[in-house]
Parts: structure tokens; sequence; C-alpha cells
């Protein structure tokens, strides 16, 4: 078994981890969550304590890829994750209108982007948008959606980046 797969996953204070035929469904404060159990692997909840235990036979590769997923969820239901984008830009600003996000990003219209179930969305400023949510993967999957609508571009740096990503200008043609 890998050293990720071994190490216990300790559940806490109003977390709840159930193991089921098919899946596993974590509750907490932020939310539930839910997951496949991936073959061979199963989990044992004892104390406030998950560990992973691996069938004979099975593949190594499942029991890290398992304790991974799981230990996300519980981080997810108990703190919750966020991410942070910043708009670069003169002009380039964003609001909140309802649960819909709109994006001034210098198109002849504004962009408008309706936060999925289970995301929050929030504008501190004009120029951040803040991202939160319980699920790891879908509050990723959203900052990188955001960011698609104008992606950094390598001259200027104008756009829509991660907060803390540093981007490589490149220099000007000369004449």
């Amino acid at each position: 078994m890998s050293r990720v797969a071994k190490m216990p996953i300790s559940l806490p204070k109003g977390v709840e981890l159930k193991v089921a035929d098919d899946g596993i469904t974590v509750k907490g404060p932020k939310g539930a969550l839910s997951t496949h159990v991936l073959p061979g692997v199963s989990v044992v909840v004892n104390d406030g304590v998950a560990s992973i235990s691996l069938a004979e036979g099975a593949d190594d590769k499942f029991g890290g890829t398992a304790r991974a997923l799981i230990a996300n969820m519980v981080k997810g239901v108990s703190d919750g994750y966020e991410r942070k984008l910043e708009l670069v830009g003169v002009g380039y600003r964003a609001s909140m209108q309802g649960k819909a996000l709109n994006l001034s990003l210098g198109y002849s219209h504004p962009v408008v982007f309706d936060a999925p179930e289970g995301i929050s969305l929030e504008t501190p400023t004009q120029t951040e948008v803040l991202i939160k949510g319980a699920d790891k993967q879908r509050v990723g999957e959203v900052a990188a959606k955001i960011r698609s609508f104008r992606p950094p571009e390598p001259y200027k740096g104008k756009g829509v980046r991660y907060a803390g990503e540093k981007i490589s200008l490149k220099e000007a043609k000369k004449a």
C-alpha cells in the first residue's frame, strides 16, 4: 500500500462519514458530499478516524486516490474551499447581480455567469472574485470557467488570473 493510503483521516467534530455498498457519503456543517467506492478499497471508521485498506490482490494505485478523495471531502464539508480570481486591465470589473456574476472584460457586451448549485460567488472589490464551496473539484472547475472568459495575455498581462499567479510576459516586437 502507498504511503498516502496508509495515513489515517481524522474526522473533525460535526463531520459524519458513512460507507455503503454504492458509495461513501460525508456530511458536515458546510454540506454533504458523496463519491463511489473504488474497486478493491474498503474504508473503516473507528473513533472519529477513517482508515483505508486494500483487498488482497487489488491495485495499489486506488488506495492513495481513495484516501485523497475522502480527505478532500472531509475538509470540504468542515472548512470548505475557496479560490480567488483577480481582474487585471483598464475597465475590467466584476459585480454581483443577485446570484449571477456580471463581468466587464473589454468585450462589447457584459459576460454574465450564473453560479452552479453548491458554489457561492462574492466580489469583495471590483477587481476580485471569490469562489467558495464544499467540493474542491467544483470550486476549481468554476474558477477555470471564469478565467477562460478572458485568460491573461502574454504581452501586457491583462485578463482574469488566479490570485498569486505569475504571468511571464513576452517582449514586444521591435522595429
